[in-house]
């Protein structure tokens, strides 16, 4: 893992949507990237953005400088196969990070499996989807603090950056990099612990969306509706007869949050 100022070398397991975009930011940051997929078309398109390819998993391992950093962005029903057959291939003070959404417990057993090879393994829970590639990734990291300090520079450059949001009052006096986009959250299984809480957030989006639907249907007492087996004639049809302007309405609710 080759270091020169704030530039390194990664290699990258699986270069679906997420992975090929997250290869895509270091590249432009001026990080080395070293390239497998089992699709050897994802490969070719990276290297034609300047990553480095390989043509297997062993290759790919023995382009990479030693210390090695790898990270897997993989599913997890293909994800122990590979770690399992890249452990084989790694060799002590190498380091694996799991960015996918894989459960927590496994993150603790596997750090574990892998210790006494020498091996450290990093849990990051990743979080920005397509748009990361220009927005930044939000990243919660669980991991032995040597090898979570070694990959600061790719923590930074994946994260959205402080310049991204306004500052916190008082945050200056605070220190740390939660600010910027990531932040070492504990030991293993804690990035993804963190990381499956932050799902909830799409629940509460759910429930936007519910509400925003029935503001669409508020003037279901204008309609004309068929009497049949399915359907309750509305009994107070006065009451649903507002015509709303949705984008306009969700617009003034965003401007009032911005101020509480």
């Amino acid at each position: 893992m080759r270091q020169r100022g704030g530039q390194m070398e990664i290699g990258m397991i699986g270069l679906g949507r997420m992975g090929n975009n997250m290869v895509k930011r270091l590249l432009k940051a001026g990080h080395k990237c070293v390239v497998y997929d089992i699709h050897p078309a994802a490969v070719e398109k990276l290297v034609k953005e300047g990553a480095v390819g390989a043509k297997s998993l062993n290759d790919f391992v023995h382009k990479l400088s030693k210390p090695r950093a790898v990270w897997m962005m993989l599913p997890a029903a293909v994800f122990t196969f590979t770690l399992d057959a890249l452990a084989g291939l790694l060799e002590q003070d190498d380091v694996i990070i799991d960015g996918g959404n894989l459960y927590y417990h496994d993150d603790i057993h596997r750090a574990a499996k892998l210790k006494p090879k020498g091996i450290h393994y990093v849990d990051a829970g990743t979080s920005g989807g397509v748009w990361g590639m220009e927005r930044g990734y939000c990243l919660m990291i669980g991991g032995e603090e040597m090898p979570v300090q070694r990959l600061q520079p790719i923590f930074a450059s994946l994260a959205p950056g402080i310049e991204e949001a306004p500052r916190m009052p008082g945050r200056d006096k605070i220190g740390g990099t939660a600010e910027y986009g990531y932040l070492h959250c504990g030991p293993s299984g804690a990035g993804h612990f963190v990381k499956m809480i932050h799902g909830i957030e799409y629940g509460i989006m759910a429930s936007y969306a519910e509400g925003l639907n029935i503001l669409r249907h508020e003037n279901a007492g204008k309609e004309k509706r068929t009497d049949d087996a399915e359907t309750t004639p509305l009994r107070y049809p006065e009451l649903y007869q507002y015509d709303l302007n949705l984008a306009d309405i969700t617009e003034v609710w965003c401007r009032g949050e911005e101020r509480t």
